[in-house]
């Protein structure tokens, strides 16, 4: 669990240098805007949403064995993001964002999988909660980082891209020396695999997952944040700043929320959170200044952050020991294929009726899936025992 902590760590410091800098990009050096952003966005997150799928499964084909799919992944972002910076148009942009989280979709499942393997039931939010943290603090460091080099020497936005191989190498270094899968001496049978059938899941899980896909219409990519900063006239620095303060407090709530959910249940810390999440994105349409755009910011990550962890150890609570990666899989991909309508609709509505109405109406659906979670899907298991229909 502490390895996966820092491969995440040191490949978000890797992603959330070049994240940040895409709206940014599109805006100045491509002219493009907010259907172009939501397409790119949407798209990236849909194909590697198609893969996890499949890798997610076929981990639990290979017995468990999910080593080779996750350094695959991780290589794969790590080589295309930093070519970024040499893409000439906003299409382009979409192909190696695209590539990039290709190798999301390789390792996702697989990797939320190796975590869920090795922590018993009993803390499993306080883990995932604990991953998303050192991700969320990656991000942190990733943004910081960014914006020092860009503010304090004569480096050009393409170049900091390009800079972001080398934090990107380090996260597949200590993944590869840092992780063993030894094959057990005296082997015994494995779980018996689910068949990959949508029916096959647990109902439960299932309209967990419904739920699940209706949130996802809500959660527009948070660089429509940065965009909306960007159309307000905050800088490039202060607005990668203000990219890591938001990580920042989303880890500061990570494992907190985790280990909340393990006392109370995943449902409440859910529920709570994509709440919290519909009330700042409402915020966030009113906002007419850079010093209103951090105060949401801000209020946003602490209280969003700690819904992460718990959304992930639900699938794992659902999942039986031999169907977790494909579980895992299912869950990225009912996300994942809301992600293009999901990006259009938020991009569409920004350039046809304004930012504010995106943010509105973005907000209202995050409240009716939270409606939707305790009123149909709420989990009825406590942590630490077998979750029930």
């Amino acid at each position: 669990m502490i390895v996966l902590g820092l491969v995440s760590l040191f490949n978000d410091i890797a992603s959330d240098i070049v994240i940040p800098l895409i709206p940014i990009l599109l805006a100045t050096v491509l002219g493009a805007g907010p259907v172009a952003l939501g397409l790119i966005e949407g798209t990236a997150d849909a194909v590697a949403s198609l893969l996890r799928l499949w890798s997610g499964r076929f981990s639990d084909l290979l017995g468990g064995r999910r080593k080779g799919l996750t350094v695959s992944g991780y290589v794969l972002s790590n080589v295309a993001r930093p070519l970024l910076a040499l893409a000439g148009s906003w299409a382009m942009v979409l192909v190696l964002r695209s590539v990039d989280r290709v190798g999301k979709g390789l390792r996702s499942a697989p990797r939320d999988a190796l975590v869920a393997d090795a922590t018993p039931v009993e803390i499993r939010g306080y883990a995932y909660g604990f991953h998303r943290a050192l991700d969320n603090a990656g991000a942190v460091g990733g943004a910081l980082i960014a914006a020092a080099v860009l503010a304090w020497s004569g480096v050009s936005l393409t170049q900091m891209i390009l800079l972001s191989a080398i934090p990107g190498f380090i996260a597949v270094l200590v993944l590869v020396v840092g992780i063993r899968e030894d094959r057990p001496a005296h082997p015994t049978a494995a779980p018996p695999v689910p068949e990959l059938r949508w029916g096959a899941l647990s109902p439960a899980l299932r309209r967990y997952l419904v739920v699940l896909t209706v949130f996802t219409f809500a959660r527009a990519s948070e660089t429509f944040i940065l965009l909306l900063g960007h159309e307000l006239g905050v800088s490039t620095v202060e607005l990668l700043l203000l990219w890591a303060a938001l990580s920042f407090t989303k880890a500061l709530t990570a494992t907190r929320g985790g280990q909340l959910a393990d006392r109370v249940g995943r449902g409440a810390v859910i529920v709570a959170g994509w709440t919290a999440f519909a009330l700042c994105f409402v915020l966030f349409g009113t906002v007419s200044g850079s010093s209103g755009l951090w105060i949401v910011a801000i209020v946003y990550g602490l209280s969003t952050g700690i819904a992460e962890g718990p959304e992930r150890a639900l699938v794992g609570d659902f999942a039986g020991a031999g169907g977790r990666g494909t579980a895992f899989g299912w869950y990225h991909l009912v996300s994942g294929l809301a992600a293009i309508p999901a990006g259009l609709l938020f991009g569409g509505l920004w350039h046809y009726q304004g930012a504010a109405f995106a943010f509105f109406v973005a907000g209202g659906i995050a409240a009716i899936a939270a409606l939707l979670l305790r009123g149909w899907a709420w989990p009825r298991a406590r942590p630490g025992m077998a979750s029930g229909d």
